[in-house]
C-alpha cells in the first residue's frame, strides 16, 4: 500500500510557488462547455479531480489537449448530455457540469456526485436555481435530469451563499434570455475568476465578489472561446503556512494573493508566528524553540471568513500550542474525521457536535495514519512535520484530489518526505 512518509522535527525553509487552485480550475473547465470554439486554461494543476473533469469533457464530446500546464478544450464538438455514474462518482464537484450542459444542449442528465464524505452537501440549491431559470427538474433513483426549451433570466435568491450553486447559476444564466440576478451569492475569489473567464468568452456578468451577481444572457447563442490563467491555490498556501507553524522555520510562498489568506495568517500570527505579506507572496517565520500559543475561537464561515478547507491543517498546527484553542465548524457536519488520527499522535482534542477544543500537548509522536478526506489528509502531513519520529500517511487518493505534489513541495521546503509502497 502506498504511503507518504514524513520525518518530523526538521524546520521548514525555502521558497515555493503555489500550484493552481483546485476550487477555481474545476468551474473554469466546466465553463469551456459554453463556447463553440477553443478555450485555454493555463497553470492547470495536475490533480485527480482535474483528470476526472477532463474525462467528463471528453465523454461529452469535447476535444481536450494538454501541453505542460495548459489545457485546451474545444467544445464545438459537444454532443452528449448524459454523464455516466462512473465519472460523476469520481468527484463531488462534478455537479458543476449540470448548468453549462443544460445551457448548451437544453437538457442534461447525471447521477448524484461523489467525492469526500464531509456530511450533507445537498445539491437542491443547484436544482432550485436552474428551476428558477425555467428548467424542469426530474429526480429518480438513478439520478436527475434537467430540461428547458429556453432558459429565461430570473431573480435567484440563495438560502445560503453556496459556492457551487452560485457557479452553476452563473454558467446556466449566460445562455438565458434576459437578465438573471443572483442574490446572497457566494463571494469567493474563485467566483471572481470565473466571472473574468466568462467575460473573456463574451458573457455579460457583473458583481462577482459581492453578494449580488447580475448576468445578461445571450438568449441561447453560444459564447466564443476564452483564455485564463488559474490563480494560486489559497488553501494549499494555507496548508504550507500551517506546516511551517507546526515545524518551525521560515517559508516564502509565491503566486498567491495574500489578502485571500488573511483569516488564516491572522490566526497563525496570533499563535506566535511572524507573518509578512505583500504583492503575490507571503512569508511566515516561527522559531522552532518557541512553542506556539493558543488562539481565540476559530469559526469557519463563507468567504471572507475563515475557510472550512483550512480548518484541519490549522488545527493540526496548534496541537502543541500552549493553552486551549476552540474550533467551531459551521460549514460541514463531518469535517472532524482527522481528529482520531491526530489523537494517535498524542494530540488532546475533545469534540462535541461542531465544536472541537484542542488542548496543547508538549509534543506529538510519529504514527501510522489514514487520510479520510482531502483536507484532513493534509492536516496529518502538517502534524507529522511537527512530530517526533517518522510518520506514514495512507489514503493518498484523497490528498491527490487537491495537492499536485505534496511530497515534492514539502521536500522543496527542506522537509524529509517521500513516497513508498509497503505491504
Amino acid at each position: 500500500m502506498e504511503a507518504l512518509w514524513i520525518e518530523g522535527g526538521r524546520a521548514l525553509r525555502g521558497e515555493l510557488t503555489v500550484q493552481g487552485a483546485k476550487n477555481s480550475v474545476l468551474p473554469l473547465l466546466a465553463a469551456t462547455l459554453l463556447a463553440e470554439g477553443k478555450s485555454t486554461i493555463r497553470n492547470c494543476p495536475k490533480l485527480t479531480d482535474v483528470t476526472a473533469s477532463l474525462d467528463i469533457l471528453r465523454h461529452l464530446g469535447c476535444e481536450v489537449t494538454e501541453e505542460g500546464d495548459a489545457v485546451t478544450v474545444d467544445a464545438g464538438t459537444l454532443h452528449t448530455c448524459e454523464i455516466p455514474e462512473a465519472l460523476m462518482r469520481s468527484m463531488r464537484s462534478s455537479v458543476i457540469f449540470l448548468g453549462p450542459v443544460l445551457a448548451r444542449l437544453g437538457v442534461a442528465g447525471m447521477c448524484y456526485p461523489g467525492g469526500c464524505e464531509l456530511g450533507p452537501r445537498p445539491i437542491d440549491l443547484h436544482l432550485e436555481a436552474l428551476s428558477r431559470l425555467g428548467s424542469e427538474v426530474s429526480e429518480g433513483a438513478d439520478g436527475l435530469r434537467c430540461a428547458a426549451v429556453c432558459l429565461r433570466g430570473n431573480d435567484i435568491s440563495l438560502s445560503i451563499p453556496s459556492v457551487g450553486a452560485t457557479e452553476n447559476a452563473m454558467l446556466a444564466a449566460t445562455a438565458a434570455t434576459g437578465v438573471t440576478t443572483i442574490q446572497n451569492a457566494a463571494r469567493e475569489p474563485e467566483i471572481v475568476q470565473l466571472q473574468d473567464f466568462l467575460r473573456s468568452m463574451g458573457a455579460d456578468v457583473q458583481g462577482a465578489g459581492t453578494s449580488v451577481i447580475t448576468v445578461r444572457g445571450t438568449g441561447g447563442t453560444p459564447l466564443h472561446g476564452g483564455e485564463v490563467t488559474v490563480m494560486g491555490d489559497r488553501i494549499v498556501a494555507a496548508t504550507y503556512l500551517a506546516a511551517a507553524a507546526a515545524a518551525g522555520g521560515e517559508v516564502c510562498l509565491r503566486g498567491v494573493d495574500y489578502r485571500q489568506l488573511s483569516p488564516v495568517s491572522a490566526i497563525l500570527a496570533e499563535a506566535g508566528c511572524w507573518v509578512k505579506s505583500g504583492g503575490n507572496e507571503i512569508v511566515l517565520r516561527r522559531d522552532a524553540a518557541a512553542p506556539l500559543k493558543a488562539v481565540r475561537p476559530v469559526r469557519t464561515a463563507p468567504y471572507p471568513g475563515f475557510p472550512t478547507d483550512a480548518q484541519a491543517p490549522v488545527m493540526a498546527s496548534l496541537c502543541t500550542a500552549k493553552g486551549a484553542s476552540m474550533f467551531v465548524e459551521n460549514m460541514f457536519s463531518s469535517r472532524y474525521r482527522h481528529i482520531d488520527e491526530l489523537r494517535k499522535m498524542g494530540a488532546d482534542i475533545r469534540t462535541e457536535g461542531r465544536v472541537a477544543v484542542v488542548c496543547g500537548v508538549e509534543r506529538l509522536h510519529a504514527a501510522a495514519l489514514e487520510a479520510h478526506d482531502l483536507r484532513g489528509g493534509a492536516a496529518l502531513a502538517v502534524a507529522a512535520l511537527g512530530a517526533e519520529g517518522e510518520s506514514a500517511i495512507y489514503g493518498l487518493r484523497h490528498i491527490r484530489r487537491g495537492y499536485a505534489d505534496l511530497a515534492g513541495d514539502l521536500t522543496a521546503l527542506n522537509a524529509k518526505a517521500y513516497l513508498t509502497e509497503k505491504e
